[in-house]
């Protein structure tokens, strides 16, 4: 237990080899002045003495005092080397410990900040309101020390199953341009490996191309939501790994051919668009339901509806087609699964049927084995997806964000899973 005043004071500033030399209430923040106990160094350059050169005060944000926000004012010693032929010429002292060269926040203030923007989530704004100081500060601090983090070359090992999915970056410019980025997931377990900009294949492949040729050989699936320039990605850089359509998509696009179906009879029946008195827009939820969630009173008004609405049975045969769709995920064994999905292809491609479902039938026999490796591999680009949701809410907190490396470096801190041992906050 310590009774000195001076003592007690340097061990609730708690750090290393420093003087507390006053502590003083400012309007908006404690001010906390220190120096270093350090004897006098040698010249770097000839290693001969060295003279004092006077101080400079250095003001550095520190985490909060009992619940106020404090500056570390920092007296740092300047040298002056006498030799008039050396090189060096004055300079002044530096401890990593306290702050590096040039911040102005304090180490450990700047790994808290990280911690909070990477790890919780929380917005550069709160957390720079809770320190008292300016978003760029914090926002220097979070890249300073996030860096290191992300690119951390053991932040992930081995990848069995990859997947890729776009996700709207910012709209930049004059006319509000779309900007994408791509999210290369570990679908397995669930972790963002990165973020490239943009949505095409130059961005994924120029990240896989810099992995190793063995890394890239040990991906066995490659998940996509029947995107063709992914599937260019994995053609070329991962020729090996087995692509796996995703299940929710596909599904998803039967329900939307469906829909375009009965919009269109809708059109053509009674000239306008559905009405809440309208046959066909009173089942268009009923529609897109799953069969087997639908009671028998259901049932019967959705076939009633359709009686009254669809004249040529153009959307109860689009309706059946979805169903058959889904049913393509109820085969166990994958023979069976491919042989189906070969024949429902060319089935849904019959001149009796829907333009619409005409069009599904050809989009399922172009992505045929793709949607049938599913049966195999039973994995799914939902990892991805909710790595998505994750990078969304990023976005969300900070209210948008349009600068690409402060966009990349928060979304890998926080769905990135990196080693926060290695911050030490």
């Amino acid at each position: 237990m310590e009774h000195d005043p001076t003592r007690m004071c340097e061990l609730l500033v708690g750090l290393p080899d420093v003087n507390v030399n006053g502590v003083g209430e400012w309007p908006h923040w404690l001010r906390i002045e220190i120096t270093r106990r350090a004897g006098r160094p040698v010249c770097e350059g000839c290693g001969g003495g060295v003279h004092d050169h006077g101080r400079r005060d250095v003001v550095l944000v520190d985490l909060p005092v009992f619940g106020r926000p404090a500056r570390l004012v920092w007296a740092k010693q300047r040298w002056r080397c006498p030799n008039p032929d050396c090189e060096v010429g004055t300079w002044t002292e530096l401890d990593e410990r306290i702050a590096p060269a040039r911040a102005a926040i304090t180490d450990r203030a700047g790994r808290w900040a990280t911690f909070q923007v990477g790890r919780h989530g929380r917005s550069v704004a709160e957390v720079a309101d809770d320190l008292g100081c300016d978003w760029h500060t914090i926002m220097d601090a979070v890249i300073w020390f996030g860096t290191p983090l992300v690119d951390d070359p053991h932040r992930f090992g081995d990848v069995t199953a990859l997947g890729l999915d776009e996700t709207l970056f910012c709209r930049q410019g004059r006319w509000r341009r779309r900007c994408w980025s791509t999210q290369i997931v570990d679908v397995a377990r669930g972790q963002l490996l990165d973020i490239v900009a943009g949505r095409d294949t130059a961005g994924p492949c120029g990240w896989l191309a810099e992995r190793p040729q063995e890394w890239r050989d040990g991906i066995r699936w490659a998940t996509l939501d029947l995107s063709g320039p992914y599937r260019s990605v994995f053609d070329t850089m991962l020729p090996d790994a087995v692509q796996v359509a995703d299940a929710f998509h596909v599904v998803k696009l039967a329900n939307t051919a469906l829909d375009e179906v009965r919009r269109r009879v809708q059109n053509e029946t009674l000239g306008h668009r559905g009405r809440k008195d309208d046959p066909l827009y009173r089942c268009r939820r009923k529609l897109l339901m799953a069969d087997e969630r639908l009671d028998d009173t259901a049932r019967s008004k959705l076939l009633g509806l359709l009686a009254a609405g669809d004249p040529k049975g153009e959307v109860r045969m689009a309706w059946h087609a979805k169903e058959v769709v889904r049913s393509i995920y109820t085969i166990d064994d994958p023979e069976l699964g491919a042989e189906f999905v070969e024949r429902l292809g060319q089935d849904l491609q019959d001149e009796s049927c829907p333009p619409e479902v005409q069009r599904l039938g050809r989009t399922i026999t172009t992505w045929r084995h793709q949607i049938a490796a599913w049966h195999r591999s039973r994995v799914s680009n939902g990892p991805t997806e909710a790595i998505n949701n994750l990078v969304k809410r990023v976005k969300r907190v900070a209210f948008g964000i349009v600068n690409f490396r402060n966009y990349r470096i928060r979304s890998l801190l926080y769905a990135g899973k990196p080693n926060w041992s290695l911050l030490n906050p």
